[in-house]
């Protein structure tokens, strides 16, 4: 008995290590390999995924498609490694289509001592941060720091008005919205922004089905003798052109979203002074992943309805996020008020450079090529930075020119991954290009738009 119990043995740690030897030859691929099998995996999938969130349940004739904020669960990185050859960099795919702000990585980096966040265990356990407040769960060392930032850059008035934060400005909107809408309406309230808008602005807005508001198109186009909602967002995202309210009519609300309305994508003329004002740290900064927007509103009881919906929604704002964000946020003030003693540049400084440095460079790779063309912007003073500068937003809308009547599609087989013009309520000739994307990205762009022939 005891020979067979040993002779069970061997034979288990014998499987055991020609198992192992298997596991570890399977694993061990080298990374060309992997890369030709995931490029001839995601040819098969073209025809059943979208790459803007339109779903395909196998049938040519049935498509479903709903248009978010992230198009896709898969990312596909513009990543090579430092050993590939030259021609892999014409067989990467470009995924530019989100607006991810992993070009702030590196400035945020080299400030690590000044904004680290170490939390001891037993802080911020209770949901309650300033019961006086209206927005009870809003930190006040939060507030404090966008009081003083606004301050500073001169980009939005916040004397008299209420705080309100959010989980990213997508909340705050879906919370303006429950706040303004009619609560005893007859039918859901009308709710347009001028084309193009921002995309994910008719998914968010019918998402719930709420029967308080619903999607009702571009405002250029709205005539009807009803109570509306507009969104007004300046800069534009896509397009980056400055706006204003478009529906002349009496019976409206404006929501502005203001995400953009920073120095480093647009000179700061006046600080905006709206009913309701969204903002985010997400293109303030840089810090998507933390997920803090805020709102500025005037009316107290807008401000009460929208702090309900939070709290019902997700039972306040993480703490830890507002902390986070409050220490970045003051970091950058500093840096502002202490730009004449020190050569460094500020944070807005870096990202003026970057963005302008950027813009340069693409319109450069785009004038190479008659198949593309971008919106020009007439320059102005910023009263922030002194600098007279036309825009310089987080996208280009890009247009195909000629017989492309697809550019989405277009870039697509030449490997670059954009958001058509269709998901802003516009032609689709445009499509929506992230300029945010780290730099070996944004380098293989403009590689790679003046190489394209047909």
């Amino acid at each position: 008995m005891a020979d067979f119990v040993f002779v069970l043995k061997n034979v288990l740690v014998v499987s055991l290590a020609m198992n192992m030897c298997l596991i570890w030859k399977i694993s061990v691929v080298d990374v060309e390999t992997l890369a030709f099998r995931w490029s001839s995996w995601m040819n098969m999938q073209q025809k059943k995924l979208h790459f803007h969130g339109v779903c395909f349940n196998g049938d040519k004739d049935d498509i479903r498609e709903k248009d978010a904020h992230v198009s896709t669960r898969t990312q596909i990185l513009a990543t090579t490694s430092s050993g590939a050859s030259p021609d892999g960099a014409k067989t990467v795919v470009i995924n530019l289509d989100h607006g991810d702000p992993t070009m702030y990585e590196n400035f945020w980096k080299q400030k690590r001592a000044e904004t680290t966040v170490v939390t001891p265990s037993w802080y911020h356990i209770s949901y309650f941060s300033d019961i006086k407040n209206i927005c009870w769960f809003l930190e006040p060392g939060l507030m404090s720091a966008i009081t003083r930032l606004h301050k500073v850059v001169g980009n939005a008035v916040t004397e008299d008005r209420h705080f309100v934060v959010g989980t990213g400005s997508s909340q705050l909107y879906q919370a303006a919205l429950y706040a303004v809408s009619p609560h005893n309406a007859s039918g859901p309230m009308n709710v347009v922004s001028a084309a193009p808008f921002y995309s994910s602005y008719p998914l968010m807005t019918d998402y719930l089905k709420s029967g308080l508001h619903k999607w009702a198109g571009d405002a250029n186009e709205f005539n009807k003798q009803e109570p509306y909602i507009e969104l007004v967002t300046s800069p534009n995202n896509p397009d980056g052109f400055t706006r204003q309210n478009v529906v002349k009519g009496d019976k409206g609300i404006l929501i502005h979203d203001l995400a953009y309305y920073w120095p480093q994508y647009t000179p700061i003329l006046v600080p905006a002074d709206y009913d309701i004002m969204l903002f985010t740290v997400s293109k303030s900064t840089g810090h998507a992943g933390s997920r803090i927007g805020w709102a500025l509103v005037k009316d107290g009881e807008i401000a009460k309805k929208m702090t309900t919906f939070i709290e019902i929604n997700t039972i306040g704002v993480s703490k830890d996020s507002q902390i986070r964000a409050a220490k970045i946020l003051q970091a950058i003030s500093d840096s502002c008020d202490h730009a004449n003693q020190t050569n460094a540049d500020t944070f807005f400084d870096y990202s003026y450079k970057l963005m302008a440095q950027r813009w340069k460079q693409i319109r450069e790779a785009v004038n190479k090529t008659e198949l593309f063309s971008l919106p020009n912007f007439p320059p102005e003073t910023c009263s922030f930075s002194g600098r007279n500068f036309g825009q310089l937003p987080a996208f280009a809308w890009l247009k195909c020119e000629g017989e492309v009547d697809d550019c989405e599609k277009f870039l697509r087989r030449n490997k670059i991954l954009t958001r058509g013009g269709k998901h802003f309520g516009a032609s689709m000739k445009y499509v929506r290009i992230s300029m945010l994307s780290r730099e070996h990205e944004f380098k293989l762009l403009t590689q790679r738009l003046p190489a394209i022939t047909s």
